[in-house]
């Protein structure tokens, strides 16, 4: 009877407070490089620390709610200053997250092949504003130019909309919304049949690998020229924000669930020394995107070669 008793309870408090899946549990939002980056993770926890590694997909603020409740444990590759609501609400208020402090230099724009800025005199993010040279990315020929502004539920779609207003291309494009996959899937057959593409880019990215891109020239970033409010802070967060100069220079960083510091110190310690290059990451997403290798076993092949690197992370 004590016996049934016992094992009730266990069960009624496993049903209140279910245990994870995993003893590390890694987000991956729907980019390809930073879904190998957390296949390498998983196999060097897996290998080095004996730990069992679980990768679940999750938007950025998905990811960084589930780290703040102990569900998720990392992200790694947050674009700074792309999240930069979500680092200072989990981060610096709440502080039960941690920002790894070895970051990857990046960079994003509008960006149309090389062939269309040489043989258009498409060069400048002024250019956008004039009707005629616009008329060439009318590819469904309703009279309106399209131009891909990124995925819906990034960061920078909503910024390309603000910066789309401040500069005023708006009122002449239409601005699309859709998958990364879909939209470089159609820059690369653009590019095969040297026909006009304009879209968002950013690196590092395998497309600067696969595409000779031209990176839309914009005045240099200012502050004073940048105000950017929250659609969850104000519904009329468009027309309250504008930004009308170029990026500041962004960087990748992981972040981690702090309580990792006490559950699994090693695993803390590892994601706090880790550190990857831009044309790593870029490699990691062509492997994936282009070459249509399995995450997994690319992770395993990396790791294999890269122990050096590998042994740096997991010294303390």
């Amino acid at each position: 009877m004590m016996k049934r008793v016992s094992l009730l309870l266990a069960a009624t408090a496993m049903s209140v407070t279910p245990a994870l899946a995993a003893d590390v549990v890694i987000g991956m939002p729907n980019w390809s490089s930073v879904q190998v980056t957390a296949h390498v993770l998983k196999v060097v926890i897996e290998d080095n620390l004996g730990l069992e590694v679980e990768l679940q997909n999750g938007t950025n603020p998905i990811v960084f709610e589930a780290m703040d409740k102990g569900s998720m444990h990392a992200h790694p590759e947050v674009w700074m200053p792309n999240q930069q609501n979500l680092h200072d609400t989990y981060v610096k208020d709440k502080g039960t997250v941690v920002m790894n402090q070895n970051p990857v230099q990046a960079e994003q724009g509008m960006c149309v092949p090389k062939y269309v800025a040489e043989e258009h005199g498409i060069k400048s993010i002024d250019d956008l504003s004039d009707s005629e040279k616009m008329a060439i990315f009318d590819t469904d020929g309703d009279g309106t130019p399209e131009v891909w502004i990124g995925a819906p539920g990034w960061a920078s779609t909503n910024v390309e909309k603000v910066r789309a207003k401040s500069y005023g291309y708006d009122q002449l494009f239409e601005l699309t919304e859709y998958e990364e996959t879909i939209a470089y899937a159609n820059l690369a057959n653009a590019t095969k049949a040297n026909e006009p593409w304009i879209g968002f880019c950013y690196s590092p990215h395998y497309i600067f690998v696969t595409q000779d891109l031209h990176v839309l020239e914009e005045p240099a970033h200012d502050p004073a020229t940048w105000n950017m409010i929250q659609p969850t802070d104000d519904p009329d967060w468009l027309a309250k924000s504008s930004a009308s100069t170029a990026w500041n220079g962004a960087t990748l960083h992981l972040h981690y669930a702090k309580e990792l510091e006490e559950s699994h110190p090693e695993v803390a310690a590892l994601f706090n020394n880790y550190q990857m290059d831009g044309a790593s990451l870029s490699a990691m997403g062509k492997a994936l995107a282009v070459d249509n290798i399995d995450a997994a076993v690319f992770a395993r092949q990396w790791v294999d070669e890269n122990q050096d690197t590998v042994l740096g992370w997991l010294s303390q």
